[in-house]
């Protein structure tokens, strides 16, 4: 095995394991939390459906990755090859729609009282579980058929037209029919691109009007701390920029993966690569503004449970 190999793995494996390790972390979090009796927030139902869409993502391209770097190409039948890839975009795409959600949510949430939004401020809650059900589903039905673009190499079938990703092949079938399909597939993607962008517009600004209100109110010498609503806002939008650059380095090496008719392995690793760097991150930007909430939280069931008479000691 050739040592571009081991590192390619390598870089695989860390990345894959972190990633998991982060998600299965963050998911623990927020059942902790919950067996505990603390209130959770509105957005943790958000958080915990975009952990298992990460979880999952990561589980179905990164294992397999690191797997073929190694050098273990033909693990796969035609089934699992489609399964896979299946269970990956259908992961990919509740990230997407995950984060979407967290970041119109939350720029509904610091809407001023005068705006249009101060509307949805009461309703907005009672239609979360409702809309990340519907994200799910919504990518299930769209992927349905990606499956029929996925090939295995042990399979029989004999194709004029296919792209090898190392354990597994992808079929063309027709450049027009192709096209069609794949702008299918993009279409919730860049329409949950374009929200994210508008909210995070929108909460920047808020944001600025904010911090022009705070140092009007320091110039009469009262205290300038930031909102809770600010500081989850900037979290926020560290999390959407963050899936934005990652996002548009995914969509461009598949971009050249569409193009490219024999794609080189430089290419392919690069593409899965950048494809689970959001999934892998996202948990730990997403731990950095829960924390303090938690510790709050964990006192408090400190106190319910320590009896009267210890409390006064």
């Amino acid at each position: 095995m050739a040592a571009s190999d081991v590192a390619i793995g390598i870089i695989f494996l860390s990345q894959t394991m972190v990633g998991i390790l982060g998600n299965f972390h963050l998911l623990y979090h927020f059942l902790f939390l919950y067996f505990t009796g603390c209130k959770l927030r509105s957005t943790d139902l958000i958080l915990k459906h975009l952990s298992v869409a990460n979880f999952l993502t990561l589980l179905c391209k990164g294992v397999t990755q690191t797997m073929a770097a190694f050098g273990l190409k033909d693990f796969l039948s035609d089934f699992g090859c489609k399964l896979l890839f299946y269970l990956h975009r259908v992961g990919r795409g509740v990230s997407i729609g995950s984060t979407c959600l967290l970041s119109v949510f939350q720029a509904i949430t610091i809407s001023p009282s005068n705006s249009r939004l101060a509307e949805l401020k009461v309703k907005a809650p009672k239609y979360i579980e409702s809309s990340i059900y519907l994200s799910w589903i919504l990518y299930m039905l769209t992927n349905v058929t990606f499956p029929l673009y996925v090939t295995g190499k042990w399979s029989n079938k004999n194709f004029t037209s296919q792209k090898d990703f190392g354990y597994c092949s992808s079929i063309s079938h027709g450049k027009t029919r192709d096209i069609l399909y794949a702008a299918l597939l993009l279409f919730p993607d860049v329409l949950c691109l374009g929200l994210m962008l508008w909210a995070s517009s929108f909460m920047v600004f808020i944001l600025f009007r904010h911090k022009k209100w705070v140092q009007h109110i320091h110039r009469t010498n009262i205290s300038p701390r930031s909102s809770p609503e600010s500081r989850a806002t900037k979290n926020i939008l560290l999390l959407v920029s963050t899936f934005v650059y990652f996002y548009i380095l995914s969509c461009m090496f598949q971009v050249c993966l569409s193009v490219i008719n024999n794609p080189n392995l430089f290419l392919v690793n690069s593409a899965a690569l950048f494809a689970g760097c959001f999934p892998a991150v996202s948990p730990f930007l997403l731990q950095r503004c829960d924390f303090s909430a938690s510790r709050l939280c964990f006192a408090w069931v400190r106190n319910r449970k320590t009896p009267d008479f210890i409390r006064k000691i």
